[in-house]
């Protein structure tokens, strides 16, 4: 079975508390960039080395490199941090840029510095290992389950019900949670009305409005100019691909459908890319450095539109290479003039060898949807797509505003 599951590191343990006589604290307190130091003469879970550009720490299995400036800048001393609005009090422009302090401490739990102005700043040593540059590199932003068809079928994730939905913030939680997880997850027994859609949608996140209006209501009849309003097959993509910032998720809800055909199409993105990552870094790497332009021209009586959204294929974390969106619909991409030449066969094998992944039949997760049944969908993430169909099939929909579903998990106490 195929799941990856990454998490954030949790730098805690349960220490001694160690009476450090006078005598050697003040020598502990002398800035040396000579030698690691300790508090106390025996084995210390934190030392400590003052460099020329910055203090180094070793605690948590960790080597870390604070600069001075970044210490005085981000001290929580009340004085420098409003605790009730959790907000910045310290005016930045206003430090010394190469201040240093004047004397440097550690007990087990913390680290303080007392700088030229007599100013104290006291540190957590777990906060200084959750926000340092080197605990970032190693941890994840968001816990994720990396998937295929079957890892994600044998993970039995389960559906929310609507009535449970929305009235328990546990089961909200469950939904959230499994969202987070995979990228996708359902609420059955919903009514199979657009008001009762509209409200399960509301009861994650605001509703976000396109052109495309607030709640959408469609068939397949070609009143847009977009192959979704047709009866035909939808190679798999991500939506709004040519928005400058596409939409975070995608709701449907089929209302009805007197015909045969129409299964959904489900990939993990994330999964694909973390292949091709694997196999050939360097198509990672330019999939996530070149800009590609996506382009939506509508031009009908009713709607005259022409939306450009330009990034990468692939949207990273620069400082630990986690992947947060892909932008992948080959009806949508415009003409590339964004690169020189000598790059453009190497893009295009890139996106081949991504292709060829997001292709792989072990990869295609196959849903019916039906009336009752609402499915959420990370469009930063899980790519969709549909076989084509016969008879009358109307959807409902509409897309999320990303900032709200993942504002909203973590109200209820989930890492988002």
């Amino acid at each position: 079975m195929l799941l990856r599951r990454i998490r954030l590191p949790w730098f805690s343990a349960l220490r001694a508390q160690v009476t450090i006589p006078a005598r050697l604290q003040r020598s502990c307190e002398t800035l040396s960039g000579k030698r690691w130091q300790h508090t106390t003469p025996h084995q210390s879970p934190c030392s400590w080395k003052a460099r020329e550009d910055c203090l180094e720490l070793k605690y948590g299995g960790l080597v870390m490199q604070f600069d001075y400036m970044w210490l005085r800048d981000h001290c929580r001393s009340a004085s420098c941090y409003n605790s009730k609005t959790n907000q910045r009090s310290l005016d930045t422009a206003s430090i010394d840029l190469s201040i240093r302090p004047d004397q440097t401490r550690v007990d087990d739990e913390n680290l303080f510095l007392t700088w030229p102005d007599g100013h104290i700043t006291q540190y957590k040593l777990d906060w200084l290992v959750q926000n340092s540059y080197e605990g970032q590199k190693r941890s994840a932003m968001q816990p994720r389950n990396l998937w295929n068809a079957s890892s994600y079928t044998g993970a039995e994730a389960r559906s929310a019900r609507w009535e449970k939905f929305m009235s328990c913030d546990q089961e909200l939680k469950l939904f959230l949670n499994n969202f987070l997880l995979y990228g996708i997850a359902f609420v059955e027994d919903v009514p199979a009305t657009v008001e009762a859609t509209e409200l399960a949608t509301k009861r994650v996140s605001l509703i976000r409005e396109t052109m495309y209006g607030r709640m959408w209501s469609f068939t397949s009849d070609y009143s847009r100019g977009d192959t979704a309003y047709t009866k035909l097959a939808l190679d798999r993509h991500t939506d709004t691909a040519y928005f400058q910032e596409p939409c975070g998720i995608q709701v449907f809800h089929c209302l009805r459908h007197e015909g045969t055909g129409g299964r959904t199409l489900l990939v993990d993105g994330f999964h694909a890319a973390h292949q091709v990552l694997q196999k050939s870094p360097e198509h990672f790497e330019i999939l996530s450095q070149v800009p590609i332009k996506h382009e939506y021209i509508e031009s009908l009586s009713d709607h005259s539109n022409h939306m450009i959204g330009i990034g990468p294929v692939l949207n990273v974390y620069p400082w630990n290479n986690e992947v947060y969106m892909i932008r992948y619909n080959n009806y949508d991409r415009a003409v590339i003039n964004t690169v020189s030449q000598d790059v453009v066969q190497r893009w295009y094998r890139a996106h081949r060898a991504l292709t060829s992944e997001l292709r792989n039949p072990e990869n295609e997760l196959w849903v019916k949807l039906k009336p009752g049944k609402v499915i959420f969908i990370d469009n930063w993430r899980v790519l969709h797509g549909r076989e084509s169909f016969t008879g009358l099939r109307q959807l409902c929909g509409c897309y999320l505003t990303r900032d709200d579903v993942l504002n909203t998990a973590r109200s209820l106490g989930l890492q988002a």
